[in-house]
């Protein structure tokens, strides 16, 4: 897990990770959610409906933008204040999601970053475009 300071982060920097979307992840999502659209939850129904598969839950390929947040950039210090999201193709149980998000401004008065986050999918499709305002919390010190 990063742990970027504000004062250690600049615009243009970036990370990214791969996540491989997986049968278990749609079945604890849809426990979570008891979202049963046949289109996430039955493959014969999306395939009628012109997919090859079931498609994946948009929220939760999104939900992947926590992680870059929280464990990439800048880390255990974000905050997410504000998300923006743009679904730009449907994601299947089976895809590798490579997910990069890049600083393209800073506030100093609040420690505030904008990153932009693409997600793409193993064919190098953009699957998902959005942003993020993320808080980067100052460090606190333990037994202070």
């Amino acid at each position: 897990m990063n742990n970027y300071s504000y004062d250690e982060i600049s615009i243009g920097h970036k990370e990214k990770f791969e996540i491989k979307i997986t049968e278990q992840m749609m079945e604890s999502f849809l426990s979570i959610t008891s979202d049963t659209n046949p289109l996430h939850a039955d493959e014969v129904y999306a395939k009628t409906e012109g997919y090859g598969n079931r498609v994946v839950y948009g929220m939760l390929t999104a939900s992947f933008m926590s992680t870059l947040a929280g464990v990439y950039l800048p880390g255990e210090r974000s905050l997410i204040k504000e998300v923006k999201i743009k679904f730009a193709k449907p994601v299947f149980p089976g895809d590798t999601l490579t997910v990069e998000g890049e600083v393209t401004d800073k506030n100093d008065t609040f420690n505030m970053i904008v990153l932009k986050v693409v997600m793409r999918n193993d064919k190098n499709e953009k699957v998902l475009r959005g942003s993020m305002d993320i808080m980067i919390r100052e460090e606190t010190q333990q037994g202070a």
